[in-house]
């Protein structure tokens, strides 16, 4: 047999032994480079949520309006004063280096400084840190007449409102509540305290619940039971109806216009007065 035969019999017998089942599913041959023999591979570069045309969040802005605003809330939050520095750190503020915020920082109505320390301060409505303190406060609005917001004694102390709950216990200020969730809203000083020697006392509970079942008669069987008893009920006083508002007002009458006279004698001009009244002599 030739050589060319040879070449096409094993050519042939590498045919039928060669599997095709699965040919499709094979991956594919992985790409070399003439100057790198081993398999190059791609690798995928991590996503990112990075918006480039947005600037860093900082937290504190670049607004000289917004970085105030956190400067004076962070000062307002602490209780003791603070260095201009401190302020700045934990605020990530330019307050010590940016001249326009800190003067819009100085100027402003709520903030205190104190040359002889260095120090700032935030000024709140009421000066109080203790219980006794808080409750002298609320004597003297109550003295004026009237009830302080919890919220605002919060902002100057905030243990405040532990303290109004447990004055309240003791019987020394009456608060009101929201009727939707039951915070604390306003706190009145309780100048009748509930003990003998001061003549008050709780109402027991049995009273408050027949104040509580007492229904008001409707208006039927309240002129029956006033009927009985030998009563009348008092009738409203009639309001008179209002006369019609839709009337013209007069308005003043002006004074007669004087109409001037039209002098036509103008042959006697030069000779007599003709703008003046000439009255005969008395006999």
């Amino acid at each position: 047999m030739s050589s060319l035969g040879k070449d096409a019999d094993a050519f042939k017998r590498a045919l039928h032994r060669q599997d095709y089942t699965s040919w499709h599913s094979q991956p594919a041959p992985l790409e070399t480079s003439p100057t790198n023999p081993e398999p190059s591979t791609k690798r995928k570069r991590p996503k990112t949520n990075i918006v480039y045309s947005q600037p860093a969040d900082t937290g504190t802005g670049s607004n000289v309006n917004t970085q105030l605003v956190y400067a004076i809330d962070h000062l307002k939050s602490t209780p003791n004063p603070m260095r201009l520095q401190d302020i700045a750190m934990m605020t990530n503020t330019p307050l010590d280096t940016d001249m326009v915020l800190l003067e819009k920082f100085k100027a402003h109505d709520r903030i205190q400084y104190d040359p002889k320390t260095d120090l700032y301060s935030y000024r709140h409505d009421f000066n109080f840190r203790n219980k006794a303190a808080l409750l002298t406060e609320i004597q003297r609005q109550t003295r004026k007449g009237g009830g302080i917001p919890v919220r605002a004694l919060k902002e100057s102390w905030k243990e405040a409102p532990q303290a109004i709950e447990e004055l309240e216990k003791e019987g020394e200020v009456l608060v009101t509540r929201t009727i939707k969730d039951g915070q604390l809203r306003m706190v009145f000083w309780n100048e009748i305290k509930p003990d003998e020697d001061s003549g008050g006392s709780h109402v027991e509970k049995e009273f408050l619940d027949l104040w509580h079942q007492l229904k008001v008669p409707n208006d039927v069987d309240l002129l029956k039971a006033l009927a009985s008893e030998g009563l009348q009920a008092t009738a409203a006083e009639a309001v008179p109806p209002k006369g019609p508002t839709n009337t013209k007002k007069k308005g003043k009458r002006s004074a007669p216009r004087q109409r001037q006279a039209r002098i036509t004698n103008t042959h006697l001009k030069g000779e007599i007065d003709l703008s003046r009244d000439y009255h005969a002599a008395g006999k």
